[in-house]
């Protein structure tokens, strides 16, 4: 358990009507930073060790003065890990196993899970996010401020324009153009124009410093970021890209090493604002990417295999780590080998760091990590399902040998050591790579992996921590232990929650139906 500390000299408050605040000082203030499609090579922490010119010089400071999660692990795309970070669930138990929430979609995260930030309030916490939300906009009760947040700034889609803060969007003969900037709170909703022309990455940093300077409240402060950066589009003020132009032989590259530091900035400016305000010395900061970098827009996963979309490490392992004076003095600079994935943050904050219970939640997928974090012993975590997806293109000219699991469809499982993939695993994006082969930086001089296989190939076998780059394929030697996997990936199948995917989606969402922008249209 945290011993909580009284490190708080805050002057701002946003009250919570179902708390007694005056029962909750001391508690621990909590600030978890999401970045978006951030390569695992792209963090200078990791990337100084493989070719990569990307310069992180004050993440790379907080996560040597923290713990470093090296066997860390994320979902292959955004609204996933969203998902599974906010209710501590796996997909195939929510519905939302296939793909991302498109604009259009009327599909959300369903209401009847608890989130952590409704968690975060019972326990006492003041909630807010700032942000990219991603898990559904179609109606209000899907909101941020109606899922447990007491106020929200950001956007509701997967991206936007960093500057204009408008998405264009088209399906089948529509496309639509709507402004995409909200600021909410739980009783008021409106679009956000003040902020138009205002890079996003320095309107989400200020909003984060304008809370932490102006709070009052003793109830501890719940922040969480999920950074547009470095999402598409590529776009940054260019002194930040300028000093990467003669280090890096790729135009796309130079302006998301121009991201990657801006963002960097970003970190060190809210760290600093914590520190003069006195709250750091009460504070938990949780670093955590949400998938990997996608091959599209000239990020780096070298030397793991794979990107995002797919369920390869360079797809699912995550660039994490956890700082605070709070830990350990023991554990502080440290480097922890224990197993964890974004659904345990779930547990783990409510429980351990906020004092909460996990009472009224649905059954977790999350175990509760602080120990394994913050002491020497081991995960309580030793199985983890990447994904099943039933609904993603299956292999040509595959057959299946086994009858326990149907290996065409899109899904990978770690047990232990082991990891297994089956289906489609690969294809090629619009940059020429093969999305199941591993590239090196461009600015680096090593060779890129490119496996040579059979189309039709459909199941995989790695000993992950032995090969944590899944360059050797061990399926054909063990079959007994495919088998096992096989049979435990049938388990998860039969126990699936059917996806909530929408084949179609609703020309209703067309922004000019609503004064030119994104929202709720039910």
């Amino acid at each position: 358990m945290l011993l909580w500390t009284d490190g708080s000299k805050s002057d701002r408050s946003f009250e919570a009507n179902h708390i007694n605040e005056n029962t909750h000082a001391g508690k621990p203030h909590i600030v978890f930073i999401l970045v978006d499609d951030l390569g695992y090579n792209d963090v200078g922490y990791n990337g100084q060790h493989h070719g990569s010119a990307m310069k992180t010089p004050s993440i790379d400071k907080l996560a040597a003065e923290g713990v470093i999660l090296s066997n860390y692990y994320v979902q292959a795309t955004c609204t996933p890990t969203r998902s599974q970070l906010l209710t501590g669930r796996y997909q195939v138990h929510t519905g939302m196993q296939h793909g991302t929430i498109h604009p259009c979609i009327p599909e959300c995260l369903p209401l009847d899970e608890v989130t952590l930030a409704e968690k975060m309030q019972e326990t006492g916490y003041s909630t807010h996010m700032i942000g990219k939300w991603h898990l559904g906009h179609y109606k209000k009760e899907c909101l941020p401020t109606k899922r447990g947040f007491d106020t929200y700034l950001g956007y509701y889609l997967g991206n936007e324009d960093y500057y204009t803060h408008y998405r264009g969007h088209s399906f089948g003969n529509y496309s639509f153009k709507g402004y995409a900037f909200h600021d909410d709170t739980s009783s008021s909703f409106r679009p956000a124009y003040e902020y138009t022309g205002q890079y996003a990455t320095f309107v989400f940093t200020q909003e984060v410093q304008k809370i932490v300077k102006n709070y009052k409240s003793p109830k501890p402060l719940f922040i969480y970021l999920p950074f547009h950066a470095v999402h598409n589009p590529l776009q940054v003020p260019k002194q930040y890209s300028e000093p990467f132009k003669k280090l890096i032989p790729d135009e796309d590259r130079v302006t998301l090493a121009g991201m990657i530091s801006c963002l960097d900035e970003a970190v060190q400016n809210i760290t600093t604002t914590l520190k003069e305000t006195g709250l750091y010395n009460n504070t938990i900061i949780i670093f955590s990417t949400d998938n990997g970098g996608p091959f599209a827009v000239a990020v780096s996963n070298w030397p793991l295999r794979g990107s995002k979309a797919t369920l390869w490490e360079g797809g699912v392992r995550g660039v994490g780590f956890i700082h605070s004076p709070l830990l350990p003095k023991e554990v502080q600079g440290t480097t922890s080998n224990a197993f964890i994935h974004v659904s345990d943050w779930f547990p783990t904050i409510v429980s351990s760091i906020a004092g909460g219970t996990l009472n009224g939640t649905k059954p977790l997928d999350g175990y509760d990590v602080w120990e394994a974090i913050t002491t020497s012993k081991p995960s309580k975590r030793n199985e983890l399902l990447h994904n099943i997806d039933p609904l993603y293109p299956v292999p040509k000219n595959g057959s299946d040998p086994f009858s326990s699991f149907n290996t065409s469809l899109h899904a990978a499982l770690r047990i232990g050591d082991w990891k297994i993939l089956t289906g489609v695993q690969g294809k090629l994006n619009d940059k020429g790579r093969d999305t199941h082969n591993s590239y090196p930086p461009p600015e680096s001089n090593y060779t890129a992996f490119k496996a040579v296989e059979p189309e039709s190939k459909h199941i995989w076998l790695f000993n992950i921590t032995a090969d944590p780059n899944e360059w050797n394929d061990l399926a054909d030697d063990n079959p007994t232990v495919v088998e096992q996997m096989l049979h435990r990936l049938q388990e998860y199948y039969l126990n699936m929650t059917p996806p909530i995917w929408h084949d179609g989606e609703d020309s209703n969402c067309d922004p000019a139906k609503h004064e030119g922008v994104w929202g709720p249209w039910e």
